[in-house]
């Protein structure tokens, strides 16, 4: 077993990791001549390298540490959102793929566009930018943050490497290098979470078989409480959860989509989606798995934790004080890895967003070049963003200030899933109807989120608004669900009240069903033809 501390062989690791990295970018900038290629990789990327990248997207370094730690805390219930996920795209993706890949030419939200106007574009992509921005600080931070406890390096050096890193790979190399690299990355992280397991199952004396019973014994696999309650984390909440977050991920978010538009057609764009959801399933389930088999194994191998050590910090103690030298270099390099696999894509794609939603608003006319330039920039400012946001969490403990920045991102980028579910299901909704949906939304998310969230404000924390038992009263995870309920119900009911002509079909689920009926007719006349 190791010890505690690098041997030279794990920082070698390690650097060549990140060398590795960057020469991705500048392997892959000889073929971004356009913006085309740079955002949509000239749409010839296999579809097994992009089923990669879409895991690799979905697994970030905060399920790294997070589930684990989840896991380790209490048991599998988190996994519930990830298990809904196949559920609803086996409904969906097949209808979703087709409708993006002939609707839109970059931007998920030229779709809301042409659905409701440009009003919807604009909130759904603000949403979007707004939304990552803050995801992307944050995960930078809690990455840095456990690196540098591993490692032994100040923190600050580690957000400046990280973030130079992958400015760096998505600055030069777009969104195909940042898809190969994310394959890579995928391997590292699965290669180091099953090494992982390898040693939790075998080390404990009695092996697998005593070490998966006593997890079982101490409650630490399981998805409960089972409970029909709102008011706190139980698995319907989580499932309700799961379902909305399913269909934001795969139709409403551009990390996702824009990989859609990479494949060569949509077979293989659906074969792409189904094996990032299928390969991200069981990636969850093992570091839950991890998390639970932690817990056994600081009790049953002899092996003690450091008084005080936090839960969040029991996987990295493991890593560090179990591992072998060279397997140790190896896991780190991968949730370093794992880092960058999530935030280069945000990257390419916020750019993505900018460019499609705004800079070509602005200048209609602009030439595929000056569109990569303007990406290019764009890449540079969001890396940077999200490196001072991060150490904006230093100094600030993800405390205070920014708990109130990214709860206002919150209340202004609900329902989502709502617009879209409304523009996919329904012909007789309209844009007026959904401003309806839109504007009671943000008012209810405003009050539910203001009334049951503590936040620290410089007086101790304590809720911004406090109306006593008409607080909103259930568990956060619920806030999203209705968020996007409201918009669907409010604004479908609104939408009567105008009078407009229906929308495109082609713009709904039915012009899918339609193009169907229209190949069945062919086809059936074609055999007729022959016989």
């Amino acid at each position: 077993m190791g010890g505690e501390g690098l041997h030279l062989i794990d920082y070698i690791l390690i650097v060549a990791s990140i060398l590795g990295t960057i020469y991705m970018g500048i392997y892959f900038s000889r073929r971004q001549k356009s913006s085309e290629d740079y955002f949509a990789g000239g749409g010839g990327i296999p579809s097994w390298a992009i089923g990669m990248s879409i895991f690799a997207t979905l697994i970030s370094s905060v399920t790294f540490l997070a589930y684990p730690s989840a896991a380790y805390e209490s048991n599998w219930i988190l996994l519930v959102q990830g298990l809904m996920v196949p559920i609803v795209l086996v409904m969906m993706i097949w209808i979703i793929v087709p409708l993006f890949r002939k609707v839109i030419g970059l931007s998920t939200y030229e779709y809301f566009e042409k659905r409701f106007g440009f009003f919807a574009r604009l909130y759904s992509s603000l949403a979007f930018v707004l939304t990552h921005f803050s995801k992307m600080g944050t995960v930078l931070f809690l990455v840095s943050l456990a690196l540098s406890s591993m490692i032994e390096v100040d923190i600050f050096v580690i957000i400046a490497v990280l973030g130079v890193v992958i400015i760096f790979l998505t600055l030069l190399g777009g969104i195909e290098a940042v898809i190969w690299m994310d394959v890579i990355q995928g391997f590292l992280l699965i290669g180091g979470g099953l090494f992982c397991l390898g040693l939790l199952l075998w080390v404990p004396e009695g092996g697998p078989q005593r070490v998966v019973e006593e997890a079982f014994n101490m409650n630490k696999i399981g998805f409960g409480p089972y409970d029909i309650d709102f008011t706190r984390l139980t698995f319907i909440v989580i499932a309700f959860n799961g379902v909305f977050y399913a269909i934001q991920k795969y139709g409403t978010d551009q990390t996702i989509v824009q990989r859609y538009l990479t494949a060569r057609n949509d077979k293989e764009a659906k074969k792409a989606a189904y094996m990032g959801v299928f390969l991200s399933v069981p990636v969850w389930g093992l570091f839950m798995l991890i998390g639970s088999l932690l817990f056994v194994f600081y009790q049953i191998s002899g092996s003690a934790l450091p008084e005080g050590t936090s839960v969040d910090a029991v996987f990295p103690y493991f890593i560090m004080s179990e591992l072998p030298p060279g397997v140790t270099g190896l896991v780190i390099a991968a949730l370093a890895a794992a880092a960058i696999s999530s935030l280069d894509s945000d990257m390419n794609c916020l750019a993505a967003v900018g460019v499609e939603d705004y800079y070509k608003r602005f200048n209609p006319n602009c030439t595929t070049q000056q569109k990569l330039k303007v990406g290019r920039i764009l890449v540079f400012i969001s890396g940077l963003a999200a490196s001072f946001v991060a150490v904006l969490y230093v100094f600030w403990e993800g405390e205070g200030v920014l708990g109130a920045v990214f709860g206002l991102y919150a209340i202004f980028s609900a329902g989502i899933v709502g617009i879209f579910l409304l523009g996919l299901f329904s012909r007789r909704a309209n844009k007026e109807g959904l401003y309806f949906g839109i504007v009671t939304c943000i008012l209810f998310t405003a009050y539910a989120f203001l009334t049951s969230t503590p936040m620290n404000l410089g007086g101790g924390e304590k809720l911004v608004l406090d109306f006593g038992r008409f607080n909103f009263p259930h568990h956060k995870y619920m806030l999203g669900v209705y968020s996007h309920l409201i918009v669907l119900v409010v604004g479908y009911v609104a939408s009567l009240f105008f009078d407009r002509p229906k929308a495109d079909v082609n713009l709904t689920i039915y012009g899918y069903f339609k193009e169907k009926q229209v190949k069945k007719e062919k086809k059936e006349e074609k055999i007729s033809q022959l016989s």
